[in-house]
């Protein structure tokens, strides 16, 4: 019987990708269980009762069981990291991770959110104009944090970073950067596609997703 942890995922889904980065980061092998939420396999009645919340990624490390994809991080790199570099023990830089974190569960993913899942789950063919300004202005604050340093939390990368470049990655070409305003997100995604694990475990999902949300948007209207 194998030890590895379990994760329940999907490369479609940046939080999924977010939590492969952080375990290639960590040298970590996962056993891979695909759940595609396209078919709604994320509400079998078994995946459920293990996941109440029903969502991707869901992690299973023999028995501790995390559903959400910035406590696994945090959990990941707690348990199976040689030091603390992506996510600080120090009170003052972990906070400031943390900070970066709820803006990308409770800001800049909730928009990606907010604009893909009409389009996956409704047969929606729009993409309502509020809805891309409310990524635009997102695109504004994740320039700010990226005004002085070349990681989201300043010098080092972190987590954050992980997490964040994941979701932006999946948007870039529906709501696409301005080169002059938001110079500073594409020079920082440049720098974090250059890891070693990027393209693979990341790259290709977001290409992927953003291929598939175009694919729909035509059939939906085409199906009206």
């Amino acid at each position: 019987m194998s030890n590895k942890p379990i994760l329940y995922m999907h490369t479609f889904s940046p939080p999924s990708r977010a939590v492969l980065m952080t375990g290639a980061a960590l040298g970590i092998e996962f056993e891979c269980k695909v759940v595609n939420l396209l078919e709604f396999a994320h509400l079998e009645p078994k995946f459920v009762k293990l996941n109440p919340q029903h969502t991707i990624p869901f992690l299973d490390d023999n028995g501790v069981l995390i559903a959400d994809s910035h406590a696994i991080c945090a959990y990941l790199v707690g348990k199976y990291g040689k030091d603390d570099s992506l996510y600080p023990k120090d009170l003052a830089k972990r906070a400031q991770v943390d900070s970066r974190l709820h803006f990308d569960s409770g800001h800049l993913f909730a928009r990606l959110r907010f604009l893909y899942a009409p389009i996956l789950y409704c047969k929606s063919s729009e993409m309502p104009e509020d809805r891309i300004q409310n990524i635009q202005t997102a695109w504004d604050i994740l320039e700010r944090f990226l005004s002085e340093t070349p990681y989201v939390c300043g010098n080092d990368l972190t987590i954050a970073d992980l997490c964040l470049v994941a979701t932006a990655s999946s948007l870039t070409d529906i709501v696409p950067l301005d080169p002059v305003k938001h110079s500073k997100i594409k020079q920082w995604i440049d720098r974090l596609s250059q890891l070693p694990y990027y393209e693979e475990v990341n790259a290709i999902g977001a290409k992927g997703l953003q291929a598939a949300i175009r694919k729909l948007l035509k059939k939906n209207a085409e199906s009206k």
